[in-house]
């Protein structure tokens, strides 16, 4: 307690004051703590108004910004798929070029069209209307050839689509999307910027509502001392008149100090509860995020597939055609001969088959990280059920998959998998890959900082390493361990590994919550085990031990 000798006058004079400030109100306790829930609740309404503002900007990126990048994808394709089939038509001579131009023509327009809808100020600037005029022209040209081809004159049509007007205006219209299309990127920028601007205000507010909650409800704790203090003073005159009374105050105190020990006790669950669904959230996030993405990218990456099936029968199509009129016609005219000797038709329908068949393995490469984004989110698997171990590993790897990268500041890390055969286990899996983020991030920022104490001969002789390995313990546990190279943590540090709130990370990188809330998982989730060894300068080791079978 403060003293009067520890104060000058003036701070003496307001320590009094509202000391005896209780003792001058007349409030109850229950209308003090009335008002108090008022005021909290009014000081809590701008962030709630700030938090819903950023939440619609957010909201309009994904469904305006994004979709606005999609049509301008799409009006580059739709432009290249016309360009092709006005030269098809030129160089081959078959009007089924020229229905095709035709049939994907409506198209372009019409997501042009949507496109301005969306972004009107992208196409009324003088760049946009210069575009605009040379695709007008091209289409014109192209419009020309189609007519050449229509009466017999092809190598007119070819040379008016390979001539040097006609690439100068393709130039100045690829030119003119480009500029367009950072215009939009600009656009969604500054919208991402508004976003978080919205997010530093809604930070803000709440930091100012929870310092003024601080200082009103100690006001009201000191309020509520005062009045305890007061029924104290009355108890203590009754326990002098009545010792039996006295003798069921003190029962009574004694049991309102255990309650008191109990509630404390519930409060740091709640606590505790509080932060493991705080950091649940964050990981339901990112898998809403995730599984947002890509669905996003699954819808044209089956577009591109799809294609490219078509895309292989439609030449293989074309070059039998041309090897049954090689067949018929061995001895064609010479413009026809010299263009099958330039263009190399051998060549091009081994190199064309190649080309395809590369552009197949990308699509489905892409469509194997899809699987692998959609395996971490598990957004349908908040219950338990069986799943593959594997394939949430996998995933989990998939998105820090970014962190093994050599960068300017860290050298690369190469990762071992060492998978046994699991069968399905019996868990919650999004709670599972959690575990699996928290520790493997751990490992790459062990390693990612041994640059800072060995050499570089040193580094090269003991690269960067960490190893997952996989293995059935017995016919009811499965065992996961991940494994590093990194520089190891002291006996002192490991005991408090699993304590909340405690990290050796600096301010700002770390909250001490990862590997709390995942032994939480491992431990009471799934009746498992979570434990680590680790020796200085020589690596860390994560052993996961859970059922496969939770009802074991």
């Amino acid at each position: 307690m403060m003293k009067k000798s520890d104060l000058n006058f003036p701070q003496y004079k307001i320590y009094h004051w509202l000391k005896n400030l209780p003792n001058q109100l007349t409030l109850l306790p229950s209308q003090v703590v009335s008002v108090s829930v008022f005021l909290t609740l009014c000081l809590f309404v701008p962030q709630i108004w700030i938090s819903w503002h950023a939440y619609l900007n957010f909201n309009n990126i994904i469904k305006h910004e994004l979709k606005l990048q999609n049509l301008s994808d799409r009006i580059t394709y739709l432009d290249e798929v016309l360009t092709m089939s006005a030269r098809m038509n030129a160089a081959t001579g078959n009007s089924l070029w020229e229905r095709r131009y035709k049939s994907f023509e409506p198209q372009l327009d019409a997501v042009i069209k949507e496109s301005i809808k969306l972004a009107p100020q992208a196409y009324a600037s003088e760049a946009a209307k210069e575009t605009d005029i040379a695709n007008q022209n091209l289409v014109a040209m192209e419009y020309e050839s189609f007519n050449l081809v229509q009466r017999g004159k092809n190598q007119l049509a070819q040379k008016l689509l390979a001539s040097r007007q006609y690439e100068l205006q393709k130039q100045k219209y690829a030119a003119g999307v480009a500029s367009r299309n950072q215009e939009i990127f600009q656009q969604l920028q500054v919208k991402i910027n508004e976003y978080r601007q919205g997010l530093f205000w809604s930070i803000f507010v709440s930091a100012v509502s929870l310092f003024m909650l601080m200082i009103a409800w100690m006001f009201v704790l000191q309020l509520l001392q005062g009045y305890v203090k007061g029924r104290k003073i009355a108890q203590d005159a009754l326990e002098k008149s009545n010792q039996n009374l006295e003798n069921s105050v003190e029962k009574r105190t004694q049991e309102l100090q255990e309650k008191n020990s109990e509630l404390q006790q519930t409060l740091q669950e709640l606590q505790q509860t509080q932060l493991q669904l705080i950091q649940t959230e964050k990981m339901s996030s990112l898998g809403q995020m995730i599984a947002g993405i890509a669905h996003e990218i699954n819808n044209p990456v089956n577009f591109i597939y799809g294609n490219i099936i078509h895309s292989q029968q439609y030449s293989q199509e074309l070059f039998t055609l041309v090897e049954l009129y090689q067949q018929h016609y061995p001895d064609p005219p010479q413009i026809i001969a010299e263009e099958l000797e330039a263009i190399d038709v051998d060549f091009l329908k081994e190199d064309f088959t190649k080309l395809l068949q590369s552009m197949q393995i990308g699509a489905e490469r892409i469509k194997a990280i899809i699987q692998s984004l959609r395996n971490f989110s598990r957004l349908d698997e908040a219950e338990i059920k069986e799943v593959d171990i594997h394939e949430g590993i996998d995933g989990t790897l998939m998105i820090l998959s970014h962190r093994f990268k050599e960068t300017n500041n860290n050298a690369k890390i190469t990762l071992i998998k060492e998978y046994g055969s699991l069968p399905l286990v019996n868990c919650y899996p999004s709670q599972l890959n959690q575990v699996f983020m928290n520790i493997l991030a751990n490992a790459i920022d062990a390693v990612s900082d041994r640059h800072l104490h060995y050499t570089i001969d040193e580094m090269k002789n003991n690269p960067n390493q960490i190893w997952v390995r996989t293995e059935v313990t017995d016919e009811n546990w499965i065992l996961v361990r991940i494994i590093d190279n990194g520089l190891g943590i002291s006996e002192e540090i490991n005991s408090k590994l699993f304590d909340p709130f405690f990290t050796t990370k600096p301010v700002g990188k770390g909250t001490g919550l990862g590997l709390s809330i995942s032994y939480k998982i491992i431990v009471d989730k799934h009746h498992g085990r979570l434990s680590c060894k680790s020796t200085p300068n020589q690596g860390t080791e994560f052993t996961i031990e859970i059922p496969i079978n939770q009802s074991l």
